[in-house]
């Protein structure tokens, strides 16, 4: 795997080591060159849904997606009515130097539905199940959940669609690594995806594809589309569901296992990877790409690794050296939480963000 300095590798699209790093870092960095190469001015959409008191945490979020990534982005921001203002306010202080758009969407379901979706899980939650009827121009995005923290190129994750076969159509990481601590295989009352389900808190969709399918299902034996099986679905398993719209999703590619791509986890390192101990072994070797802050712990003290992350992020200065001003201090901060699980494998936080800086600024010097 690919690790220490790197330098330029045909472009600045993508950077390999100086070290010799074997053939799977070869094809793995030859693959994603090829997919950038032919693509080149793509825009990567990126949504998010936003209720509550989400606004400085969703902000965080877009800013750690800015910081690092190379292709264009485009922000689909779902938000409740009083947060517009808000996000406007905010996002037009950006300097995105012409990297970045942003589009904000009231919080819509469909109307003779409307109710029971809004109260499914959390508020608002179940709308990243109707993006792909909402957003009918868009071919593919990104979705995340608000408390997700990108530690390299958002376009390393997109570049994941070429990866997809002819029948996938999303990409989502497991639920768990270790199944003695699942959830799923352990408590679950409906199907669920592989043997510990799947967290939806990051999604990849080839949304034209989702659009075009036609899904297995136990309701009925005729294959039912994205838009006609979501009520049913609800309506069969709603006793029975804990996650709302994640159990939904885990039934759904339960019986269409063909459709899915599966991350790896280092894809969307939550708590439950390093709480009982470390079990990612990815992001031990490669560190964490994606970090996702579920249970609250960015606000809380309970998990000192993930706020200091979070903080570190959300207080850094557009434009500023990025390690001095960001890695420096952070991993200072990280050595103070060493007295819990997480902290003892602080360096699998940083190991990957010092790794994406040191590209930022390779990239930079070759203008």
């Amino acid at each position: 795997r690919c690790k220490n300095l790197s330098v330029s590798f045909w472009n600045s699209y993508w950077m390999l080591p100086s070290d010799v790093c074997g053939m799977n870092c070869f094809w793995e960095a030859a693959f994603r060159y090829d997919y950038m190469k032919t693509h080149p001015s793509e825009k990567m959409h990126l949504a998010v849904v936003a209720c509550g008191e989400r606004l400085e945490e969703t902000v965080t979020m877009l800013r750690s997606a800015i910081i690092f990534s190379i292709k264009p982005l485009h922000f689909h921001i779902f938000a409740e009515d009083q947060l517009h203002e808000s996000f406007k306010d905010i996002l037009d202080e950006f300097p995105y130097e012409g990297k970045v758009n942003y589009t904000l969407y009231p919080i819509t379901f469909p109307s003779e539905s409307a109710a029971e979706w809004k109260k499914l899980f959390k508020p608002c939650a179940s709308q990243r199940l109707f993006l792909p009827l909402i957003l009918k121009n868009v071919d593919s995005l990104l979705y995340v959940d608000t408390d997700i923290l990108f530690l390299r190129p958002v376009d390393d994750i997109w570049s994941f669609l070429g990866k997809f076969n002819s029948t996938q159509i999303a990409a989502m990481a497991p639920e768990h690594e270790e199944p003695r601590i699942g959830w799923y295989n352990r408590f679950a009352r409906h199907p669920y995806y592989g043997v510990t389900g799947i967290n939806s808190g990051v999604m990849l969709m080839n949304m034209t594809r989702i659009r075009r399918k036609y899904f297995k299902n136990d309701m009925t034996p005729v294959r039912l589309q994205w838009g006609e099986i979501l009520m049913p679905l609800l309506k069969k398993y709603k006793l029975n569901i804990t996650w709302g719209d994640q159990d939904l999703l885990n039934i759904m590619f339960f019986h269409n296992p063909e459709s899915l791509y599966v991350f790896p986890c280092q894809w969307n390192y939550r708590p439950d990877h390093c709480i009982y101990g470390s079990n990612c072994k990815a992001a031990e070797e490669e560190g964490i790409f994606i970090l996702h802050g579920n249970r609250g712990v960015y606000h809380d003290d309970k998990q000192p690794t993930f706020r200091a992350i979070y903080e570190a992020i959300k207080n850094y200065s557009f434009g500023d050296d990025l390690f001095h001003s960001l890695l420096q201090p952070l991993e200072q901060e990280l050595q103070q939480t060493m007295h819990t699980y997480c902290g003892r494998v602080y360096k699998v936080f940083i190991k990957q963000l010092t790794k994406s800086i040191r590209d930022l600024y390779a990239r930079r010097s070759k203008g």
